[in-house]
């Protein structure tokens, strides 16, 4: 008798006859969506990191926020809120995939925000942030959650990410909250780059404005020296920044004297030769320097003494520099070629040093005078000394004995006393006086960049016989 063996079980079968092919393939079809997912998700933020990269229209980044989020997140909306400044909360961006639900949302967020106010400066919205998102927990109807994370700056909370969802078994897992707080720190970036961007831009301009403003500032201050009867000068004015509140020039006492084009101002005539400092460095002191010389040449046109022409500029421009609070140094003196005479008055400002070349003595040029704006009364005095053959005046502002080294120590009057003396006897001209006197104090301060105040500095010659 022959058996029949029974029928072997296919592999994919069991014993009972059951299908083991399904959970296989429903564990399969798990991965593979899974994977899916993860990709879509790397696609999506792949996109919104390019977008940084791409947009230089921030409101054109903030649009795909909401959108990535509530895409990354399985949510049905989301919601981007930013807090200004001022203490202003706004609705930036809103997206649903439904519009009911946009209209809801929209609803809850104007109640929200309305309750929660008024809200702190920047700096202090911890608190108020999480008022926020008790408020709209409370006004969003029933069966809508609501998850928020921050946007933060610096440490500073700039707004509020949130995502909605009215699925009941919706849950706010670790991995959502990362994913949300990724893309919030994407918004972050965004914002603090637009921010940066508008500083640099206005920075941009201020440059700008500044080299226009030293431009016009140079112009004003004499392109070259006049051609005086008798004498020979050379001056400089080199400032800290690029706009300074140093202050030099010559003006003849009868203006039908200048000529114009690109030729030096000469005549026998009367010459005022003064030089200024205002307090302070920068835009405001360029400002008063420009105010300053416009009033003094003004003034020069009176033709009055040395001592009133500080008077009346001291009146004229008290109520603009007490408003200012800030104060004007100023030395103006008149020189007359035909008797060799300089009269001169100083409003509180360096005296400048006389060089006798027949006594090889040095003799402060100084009268008594307080500052100009400092009070509106002030009385100015004024003397005058005759000049002799090769007699040496400079002229200069404290940005040279201020002028300090890498330790501390400054160039102080005695070393610009002696350095003068030296130059008096050994250099040939006053330019050459000049550069020496200019190359010390840069040999005294080792940085070229170092200089934290305007330098200007005037010498002016009596010609010799010979000459």
């Amino acid at each position: 008798m022959t058996t029949v063996p029974a029928p072997r079980q296919p592999p994919d079968f069991n014993q009972e006859g059951i299908s083991r092919i399904t959970p296989v393939l429903a564990l399969k079809e798990l991965v593979a969506r899974l994977h899916r997912e993860q990709n879509q998700i790397q696609d999506l933020l792949g996109s919104l990191s390019f977008a940084l990269r791409s947009f230089n229209n921030l409101n054109q980044f903030l649009e795909l926020i909401p959108l990535i989020a509530s895409r990354v997140t399985d949510a049905q909306a989301a919601a981007l809120v930013l807090f200004k400044s001022n203490g202003q909360v706004r609705l930036e961006q809103l997206h649903c995939y439904n519009n009911e639900h946009c209209r809801r949302i929209r609803k809850a967020f104007e109640l929200a925000i309305q309750q929660s106010r008024p809200f702190p400066p920047t700096t202090k919205l911890l608190h108020s942030s999480l008022r926020l998102d008790q408020q709209l927990s409370r006004y969003l109807e029933t069966g809508i959650q609501c998850f928020g994370t921050a946007v933060l700056v610096r440490n500073t909370e700039l707004g509020r990410l949130y995502v909605f969802s009215h699925e009941l078994e919706y849950a706010w897992t670790d991995t959502r909250q990362k994913l949300a707080q990724l893309i919030a720190d994407q918004a972050a970036v965004a914002i603090e780059n637009d921010e940066l961007t508008v500083e640099l831009r206005k920075k941009e301009r201020l440059d700008r404005e500044l080299e226009i403003g030293a431009e016009i500032q140079l112009r004003l201050l004499p392109r070259q020296c006049p051609q005086i009867q008798g004498l020979d000068l050379a001056a400089r004015c080199q400032t800290a920044n690029r706009v300074g509140g140093d202050y030099y020039d010559f003006i003849p006492l009868h203006y039908d004297q200048l000529t114009q084009g690109k030729k030096a101002p000469s005549g026998s005539g009367r010459w005022c030769l003064t030089i200024g400092d205002v307090m302070g460095k920068g835009v405001p002191a360029g400002l008063i320097m420009t105010m300053t010389r416009g009033m003094l040449r003004a003034e020069v046109l009176n033709e009055h003494s040395p001592a009133r022409i500080l008077q009346h500029l001291n009146r004229v421009m008290y109520a603009d520099l007490d408003n200012s609070n800030r104060f004007v140094t100023l030395f103006y003196s008149e020189y007359d070629p035909q008797t060799r005479t300089l009269s001169y008055s100083n409003a509180a400002h360096n005296p400048p040093f006389l060089w006798q070349a027949a006594t090889g003595s040095l003799k402060r040029l100084d009268t008594l005078g307080m500052l100009i704006g400092l009070d509106v009364e002030a009385q100015y005095q004024e003397a005058q000394i005759q000049l002799q053959p090769g007699d040496t005046i400079i002229y200069y502002t404290d940005g040279f004995t201020d002028a300090a080294n890498q330790s501390g120590d400054r160039f102080e009057e005695e070393n610009l006393i002696e350095t003068f003396l030296w130059a008096c006897q050994h250099c040939q001209g006053p330019q050459a006086i000049l550069e020496h006197l200019f190359d010390r104090v840069q040999q005294f301060v080792g940085d070229p960049t170092a200089h934290s105040d305007d330098m200007t500095l005037i010498v002016l010659q009596v010609k010799t016989g010979s000459e």
